[in-house]
Order: structure tokens, then C-alpha cells, then sequence
């Protein structure tokens, strides 16, 4: 496979990343909730304007991952509190996201995005790094607990819409 380059997102590649995530996450999800509840959800949460104002945002992590020009996979991160209060007691680096188009799974882009994830971690000094993941993605839970991630006994809620979801905090100590 050919060298994909990581870089950080700009105000730019707001309608890359806003397509980007509305199809990674369509076809993570879509089997998981009403095709009504992904739409609103869609639409409110990967909307060009939603995108924007997080890369407009300092503190908000946007880093794509290109191969041939073409943005195949991505992630995001943030120095955040908010879901879990618990990992106060560290400094923490929440892995907001990471996705990659389906047509790129096992060919390497989400292992550089997470090698590069734990390197600016480390390199920042945070002392750990989390992550929420469904219950039922097996898949993630396997790629994560590869990267020394482990469930860390707290869960909180996810809907999609009017449907109900729980993820499952996983942590890596640093």
C-alpha cells in the first residue's frame, strides 16, 4: 500500500471531514437504530456547520488520514472531562473518534491513526488515553484491546436518536 500521510484538519477540509464522518459512521451504525434516528443524528452531529465550529476550536484534535489526496480514515481528540469525570484525577486525552472507510478496513490506515493517537498522547505527556466503544462493536473492542486499551468497568449512554446504546469506557495507561 502506498504511504498515507496524517495531518491536521482545517477550517478547509470542513465539508471533507463532514462527508467523511456521516459515511463512516452510517456504516458503523446503520443496522443499529432507525434509518429516521441515524438521519437526525447525522444531521446533527456532522453537519458542515457542527464540523466548523470544532475546528475552529484550539483544543479540538481533527487529524485526517489521506492516501493519493484522497481523505480515507480519521480521527479526533480532546483534552475532555465532560462524559467521563472520573479521569480528572489524570491527565487525560479522550480518542473522540476514529473511523475509516470501509473500503480501507485491514489495510493499515486505523493502526497509523491510533499509533499517531498514542504518540502525540505520549509526547504531550498525558498519563492515559480513553475511548467510548458500543457495547456490541466487537470489532473496535478487538482493534482497541490490541493498542492495550481494556475496559475500564464504566459504561454511559450513546442514543442514536430514540434509541437506546451504551458504550463502554475503555483506558490505556501511559
Amino acid at each position: 500500500m502506498e504511504q498515507i500521510i496524517i495531518r491536521r484538519a482545517t477550517i478547509a477540509d470542513a465539508v471533507k471531514l463532514s462527508a467523511i464522518s456521516i459515511q463512516t459512521f452510517y456504516d458503523t451504525f446503520i443496522n443499529t437504530c432507525t434509518e429516521e434516528d441515524m438521519n437526525t443524528f447525522l444531521k446533527e452531529y456532522f453537519n458542515i456547520k457542527q464540523v466548523k465550529l470544532e475546528l475552529n476550536n484550539e483544543n479540538d484534535f481533527y487529524y485526517l488520514a489521506e492516501l493519493n489526496g484522497k481523505v480515507v480514515g480519521y480521527c479526533r481528540w480532546m483534552e475532555d472531562y465532560t462524559n467521563f469525570p472520573v479521569m480528572k484525577q489524570w491527565k487525560s486525552l479522550e480518542l473522540k473518534r476514529i473511523y475509516v472507510l470501509e473500503e480501507f478496513h485491514g489495510k493499515g490506515v486505523a493502526q497509523q491513526l491510533m499509533n499517531f493517537v498514542i504518540q502525540s498522547a505520549k509526547k504531550n505527556q498525558y498519563q492515559v488515553v480513553w475511548l467510548g466503544v458500543w457495547e456490541h462493536n466487537y470489532r473496535a473492542q478487538k482493534f482497541y484491546e490490541k493498542y492495550s486499551f481494556v475496559h475500564s468497568g464504566h459504561t454511559h449512554d450513546f442514543p442514536i436518536g430514540s434509541t437506546a446504546q451504551t458504550d463502554c469506557w475503555f483506558w490505556r495507561f501511559l
